[in-house]
């Protein structure tokens, strides 16, 4: 996640959140999280894992709300990466050797 800080002194993690859909179509987001000096990385990845059991996924834009059904979702994208996730279903050193294709 990049970081920066707003006019009032609060700091924000930004990350680049890609969605992936069934029909293969995709959209990208900008999302931006406020720092909690008490936050942890355990409590990232919490947070984490718990939006990723909801059925539903809420963004928050400027101009309008935006709600995604997770059925229809099958892969996403965050940049940068989101290296506080760890654990045994999180494979850490990882390197992507051929892009996604389409087959015919």
């Amino acid at each position: 996640m990049q970081s920066g800080s707003s006019q009032d002194g609060t700091t924000y993690t930004f990350s680049e959140l890609t969605f992936y859909y069934a029909d293969g179509r995709n959209e990208t987001f900008n999302v931006y999280e406020a720092i909690d000096g008490a936050a942890t990385q355990q409590g990232l990845q919490v947070k984490v894992r718990h939006i990723l059991k909801k059925e539903w996924w809420i963004l928050q834009l400027p101009e309008q709300s935006v709600f995604i059904n997770v059925d229809n979702v099958i892969k996403v994208e965050a940049k940068p990466p989101l290296a506080q996730i760890q654990g045994e279903d999180v494979f850490t050193e990882a390197d992507r050797v051929t892009a996604l294709s389409r087959g015919h």
